[in-house]
């Protein structure tokens, strides 16, 4: 009896220790990628799949800053011809705005314009886009909203054509993907985001020259173009897309606290795609708490109808957490839910549930 008892003792220890070690290296694991992407939410996908390959909280919503202005400038190619001259209202003369500075009666071609929008974040540029549109900002705003509905973008709301702060406007990450790739459809606003450095004019003849703020441009030679932004809600805020042989990757960062950040983030983020894709990894999305603390990792298979989703808890206790897997129909999402009742505990489900809009 003792025997027993001394053997059942060094099972349990053995066990223990085992356990412990199981969830130091995991729970490292969860702290690794938080420290690798250190914005609030990151996602890279497959462009021509919509799938996602890698991503970091990627539908926390969060405010777009500039980024706004890729559907300011898909809604305005939709109506106008890039020749269409423009003139400065009052009000989008005073919208608060990065430099240059654009007056009140100046005239500008759309395509100038657009290049100030998107080339140099210029917020009186994309108001007075939206009012030769739709005669006013707010009209316009209902075309940009039912603009990303039908992208699929369930998840996003704008509120102005620009991008600046305010009440109930909203993105996530794998919206802006989205939104991303159906911008590079367009041929206009495919050059005007590759471009590093462009000189435009007005009407009048001042000249006015201005810089990409896209710093990916003057390192990456397979870099396609992106868009920037920023406020002090937001945070810094960029999507770009790049080549990788025959596929295209779209990487969207949001709640980046420092500038250079979003650099390395999206490095980082492009290189996990790649290795995805060439099925080096598996496809991982990483799931974090309100103050970010790692929370839950995912991995899923991405062959098959019958898919699982495999998490793991982390060791702390929260409630109904959601790993979301967006399939590559459009408007159509699929989560798992699960609660996190205990430590070190491996979670498998289908997933079947339908995602709450509410």
């Amino acid at each position: 009896m003792k025997l027993r008892s001394r053997l059942n003792f060094g099972q349990r220890a053995v066990g223990i220790i085992f356990g412990a070690l199981f969830f130091s290296i995991s729970l490292n694991i969860g702290l690794s990628f938080a420290h690798e992407i250190s914005a609030r939410a990151a996602v890279v996908i497959d462009s021509a799949s919509e799938k996602i390959l890698y991503a970091k909280n990627p539908s926390l919503k969060q405010p777009p800053a500039s980024t706004t202005k890729l559907v300011t400038a898909i809604v305005v190619l939709d109506k106008l011809h890039p020749d269409h001259i423009v003139t400065i209202s009052e009000k989008a003369a005073g919208t608060p705005s990065i430099s240059p500075h654009l007056r009140s009666g100046e005239r500008f071609s759309v395509r100038d314009l657009l290049y100030l929008a998107l080339m140099r974040s210029v917020n009186s540029a994309a108001v007075a886009l939206a009012e030769a549109v739709a005669g006013s900002e707010e009209e316009f705003v209902y075309m940009m909203n039912d603009r990303v509905s039908r992208l699929g973008a369930e998840n996003t709301k704008f509120i102005n054509a620009s991008g600046l702060p305010g009440h109930d406007q909203y993105i996530t990450a794998f919206d802006l993907a989205k939104i991303m790739k159906e911008s590079l459809k367009y041929p206009l606003i495919r050059e005007i985001i590759t471009t590093r450095a462009k000189e435009v004019f007005s009407e009048a003849g001042r000249k006015i020259f201005i810089k990409n703020t896209n710093q990916l441009l003057w390192t990456d030679d397979d870099n396609l173009g992106g868009k920037t932004g920023y406020t002090r809600a937001a945070r810094h805020c960029f999507v770009c897309a790049v080549k990788k042989e025959h596929n295209t990757l779209i990487a969207a960062i949001l709640g980046e606290s420092a500038r250079d950040n979003l650099w390395d983030d999206s490095e980082v983020l492009l290189s996990k795609g790649y290795d995805v894709l060439t099925q080096k990894a598996e496809p991982m999305i990483y799931i974090s708490s309100e103050s970010e603390r790692p929370v839950v990792f995912a991995s899923y298979k991405t062959d098959g109808k019958n898919k699982k989703v495999k998490a793991f808890a982390r060791g702390h206790k929260y409630k109904a957490k959601k790993v979301a897997h967006i399939n590559s129909k459009k408007g159509s999402k699929k989560i798992v839910k699960k609660k996190m009742r205990s430590s070190n505990k491996e979670l498998s489900v289908r997933r079947s549930e339908t995602f709450d809009k509410s």
